[in-house]
């Protein structure tokens, strides 16, 4: 790669985390303008149209980065989980890994979920299917290796992942002691829902 493409690419990244940097509780991706973008990543502000159309882009980029990042970290865990098990308890502290080393990215994909921009509110969606769709094969998987059949894989999942987005929003801020606190309340819920599918899975195989 030519020097000239390494620092452009070193440009582009730095306009994302200088995005990511202004974001707070207090502050959605919404309010951010690109002349603060440009100056917290120390170019100008016409510069930014080389590597961006505009926010909207660089905020969609961002997103498809949010959620690779915690695919690719989910499927870490899976190898977690066939050396030590338990994997409910793996998926919730790989998760909060993830919240603590990605808070912004996060934060980004939970307000905009359902902001009011339809390209984000798309571009969010198709990243949480893409991971109930990975977590659905998993539980299916899961299921045949224990023999213990699931009502409905797809709905669990969904399920699963939207108590996780949730209670997620809560981790976001919370101090340590209600992150631990959360992390078992999240333990229990999950279990919760993957037992009531195995035995509504059970009862219909018996009526």
């Amino acid at each position: 790669m030519s020097t000239r493409a390494e620092q452009k690419l070193l440009t582009r990244r730095s306009l994302m985390d200088a995005a990511l940097a202004q974001l707070s509780p207090d502050r959605g991706f919404g309010s951010l303008s690109l002349r603060e973008v440009a100056r917290e990543a120390g170019i100008a502000p016409t510069s930014f149209y080389r590597h961006f159309a505009d926010l909207n882009e660089l905020g969609l980029v961002l997103v498809d980065e949010g959620g690779v990042a915690l695919r690719q970290l989910m499927r870490q865990a899976r190898k977690r989980i066939a050396r030590d098990g338990s994997a409910i308890s793996t998926s919730v502290e790989t998760f909060m890994e993830y919240l603590g080393n990605n808070a912004n990215l996060f934060r980004l994909m939970l307000r905009e979920r359902t902001g009011g921009s339809k390209p984000f509110r798309t571009a969010i969606k198709a990243e949480i299917d893409h991971f109930v769709t990975e977590l659905a094969d998993d539980l299916r998987r899961f299921a045949d290796e224990q023999h213990k059949p699931l009502a409905d894989a797809r709905l669990v999942a969904e399920a699963m992942v939207t108590l996780v987005f949730n209670q997620g929003s809560e981790a976001l801020d919370a101090t340590h002691k209600e992150r631990e606190e959360l992390k078992i309340k999240l333990k229990t819920e999950l279990r919760m829902i993957l037992i009531g599918s195995q035995m509504m899975a059970k009862h219909a195989s018996i009526r």
